[in-house]
């Protein structure tokens, strides 16, 4: 039987010494975002906590394989939230990236596909990335008549 991991377990298995402002970020990325996010959107989730310390901990969650980096073209870069296997590897998902909004969406449920690679090429991370216009900026396009 699985069980979900709590905040505290998800840190503690990590390696993060657990702060309260630490556990504090790490609830709201991992609760409160649903797809990518930046540092301004945890910035505005978050007004009493300093960028510094909010910049701080997003590089130490990723570090710990707790978040990933992604990089959508936007010039900005944004954070998901892991999910990983026994091992504590992420496994990858497919990311959607709008170029009308530049809101990044995650498809958990699509894995990365694998990718047959020559030989003595070893992979240490991947990114798949479908850019596009999302459903709301299309939508708004049809109403404008664009």
């Amino acid at each position: 039987m699985h069980h979900e991991m709590t905040d505290e377990e998800a840190l503690q298995q990590a390696g993060i010494r657990m702060t309260a402002v630490r556990l504090l970020i790490w609830r709201e990325v991992r609760h409160g975002f649903c797809d990518a996010f930046n540092l301004a959107d945890l910035e505005r989730r978050l007004p009493t906590v300093d960028r510094s310390t909010l910049f701080r901990t997003l590089t130490l969650l990723t570090d710990a394989h707790l978040l990933h980096e992604i990089d959508d073209g936007s010039g900005t870069q944004k954070y998901c939230v892991c999910h990983v296997d026994d091992t504590r590897h992420c496994l990858g998902h497919v990311h959607l990236s709008c170029r009308k909004c530049h809101r990044t969406f995650c498809l958990n449920n699509v894995r990365i596909p694998q990718v047959p690679l020559p030989e003595g090429f070893l992979a240490e991370e991947s990114e798949y990335i479908v850019k596009g216009v999302c459903y709301d900026c299309a939508s708004k396009s049809e109403r404008v008549g664009k």
